[in-house]
């Protein structure tokens, strides 16, 4: 039996990714999806809810998104969340103005009705993250304010007759107070969900799944080593066993050490395994190239036609394997929404490969669920928690053109950072760290001579989610070390930098 789902409808805001993973932590399966995703498709998904995401435009602008009136006759449970309040206002016959007090953003004191379904059991009062310049000048017939600010006199709404409910701030942040109890309140006490969204239904689900969609067909998977990677292989073992390649392709842009690592762990005779050394053509055709979205792409191209050719090699093969995952789906574009980067492993079945389709089992699930996914496949904590790695790898932490040269530096400048991170103990605490070879040249002195070389950016980011990402508050001490030992270690660099920019604005990786 299908899990329980909620349908998130995307209008483009920043903390759309957040919302799902708020909805997932409450037990409760939900997709996100663009905002006109078709009347005939909602009815066809049944969802027990609908959330309306935030977004950057104004309702009253000339081309600002609006959902289909329909969506409204449903007869479904719908929450508006900032922008998404603001659509539902419109659509429903309210008035929604430029803000006259100005731009309301950041944690602001909020008063909370004793009549809202949402505050239900909640004090009279909490923070509430607010990031908005419009607001809610006259309620739509039938509704009432469940909440407010000093200066947003409907920080909430609500028709219970017809189920619709909106949000001015955002419950999905954790500045927002009572947020997530919020949320629980829409999904179980007006939406009727019971929580039966878990990692093991989800197992044994997904081992049914794939069963179906291959019978006694094979599958070649790219296996780099990494959690996804990792995760995918050993569920697709425990569904179909022997009928699984794992190709593992050295594209000579991994991290010091990696490929041997890899193949010690996966080249036991266990599983079909297979390594491929194919680091000059990587470099071949990245020479020259220094646009970021153009070596994704080159790097992802390239790895489908390794697949491609390898797969001629071993005989027939029926099915391609990756360890998509739901961050890469929604980052590489969802509908309307901005591309934030692409993704090599999103996008489905290039016309030139000889494979019927593409097997995905970990496309629904977030990083944290996928760590959660591998305890539950018995997998061990040193890939559980291997440091994430982009599917382009050093590729893109190589600012600009990618030389074999500037890989071999920034191999031995990031092995001693996150050694150091390693001896530390903070490895746990911090949930990416890494370094960047920037494409920056400055001029240092070491003993009596002047240098001209490169600088090092280090990273470290703590999230729960790798969607939103705040930076790591690393030491100092352990920043100097790390800075001390590569200075003197790693010819080429002189100057080493600490990224502290958080997600948003940025992304975790440079590129």
């Amino acid at each position: 039996m299908a899990n329980q789902l909620v349908l998130i409808l995307d209008f483009g805001g920043q903390y759309n990714q957040l919302i799902a993973r708020r909805v997932r932590e409450c037990g409760v399966y939900c997709e996100v999806k663009p905002y006109n995703l078709s009347i005939a498709e909602i009815k066809k998904r049944e969802p027990l809810g609908i959330i309306f995401t935030g977004g950057p435009s104004s309702i009253y602008d000339a081309d600002a998104p609006k959902p289909d009136p329909e969506i409204f006759k449903l007869g479904i449970p719908i929450l508006g969340i900032c922008y998404g309040i603001h659509a539902m206002a419109d659509a429903m016959g309210g008035k929604v103005s430029p803000n006259p007090d100005g731009r309301e953003y950041g944690k602001t004191l909020t008063h909370y009705s004793a009549e809202g379904k949402l505050t239900f059991g909640l004090p009279g009062e909490g923070i509430s993250w607010m990031s908005h310049g419009d607001s809610i000048d006259e309620l739509p017939e039938g509704f009432t304010a469940t909440a407010s600010s000093d200066a947003c006199p409907v920080a909430a709404m609500q028709n219970v007759a017809k189920k619709l409910y909106g949000l001015q701030f955002h419950p999905e942040v954790a500045h927002t107070e009572n947020g997530l109890a919020m949320l629980r309140n829409f999904l179980f006490n007006v939406c009727g969900c019971y929580g039966d969204w878990t990692m093991g239904d989800y197992l044994r689900a997904e081992i049914d799944s794939i069963k179906a969609q291959v019978g006694d067909g094979k599958i070649l998977l790219a296996l780099s080593g990494g959690v996804d990677s990792s995760v995918c292989a050993a569920l697709l073992t425990r569904a179909i066993g022997q009928n699984l390649t794992c190709i593992f392709v050295d594209t000579g842009l991994m991290r010091k050490n990696e490929g041997d690592e890899i193949e010690a762990v996966f080249g036991g005779g266990d599983i079909n395994f297979i390594r491929i050394d194919a680091e000059a053509r990587f470099l071949e055709k990245l020479s020259g190239v220094r646009d970021p979205e153009t070596k994704r792409k080159i790097i992802g191209a390239e790895f489908i036609r390794v697949f491609e050719e390898e797969s001629k090699k071993i005989g027939k093969v029926d099915y391609l394997a990756q360890g998509t995952i739901y961050p890469d789906v929604i980052e590489s574009g969802l509908g309307d929404a901005a591309v934030i980067k692409s993704h090599h492993n999103v996008g489905g079945l290039p016309d030139y490969v000889d494979f019927k389709e593409i097997v995905e089992p970990l496309r629904p699930l977030f990083k944290d669920e996928v760590r959660t996914l591998g305890k539950e496949l018995g997998l061990p904590d040193s890939l559980v928690w291997r440091q994430p790695f982009p599917g382009p790898g050093l590729g893109i932490r190589v600012i600009g053109e990618v030389t074999k040269e500037k890989l071999d530096i920034l191999r031995d400048a990031d092995y001693i950072f996150r050694d150091e991170i390693m001896r530390a103990g903070l490895s746990r605490d911090i949930n990416q760290y890494f370094a960047v070879l920037t494409d920056m040249r400055s001029v240092g002195v070491m003993g009596d001579l002047r240098t001209y070389d490169y600088t090092l950016a280090l990273r470290g980011v703590t999230t729960k989610d790798f969607m939103t990402a705040d930076w790591a508050r690393i030491p100092y001490d352990v920043l100097d070390r790390a800075s001390t030992r590569i200075v003197n270690a790693v010819p080429a660099i002189n100057r080493i930098v600490y990224d502290i920019t958080s997600k948003p604005p940025a992304t975790i990786e440079w590129e």
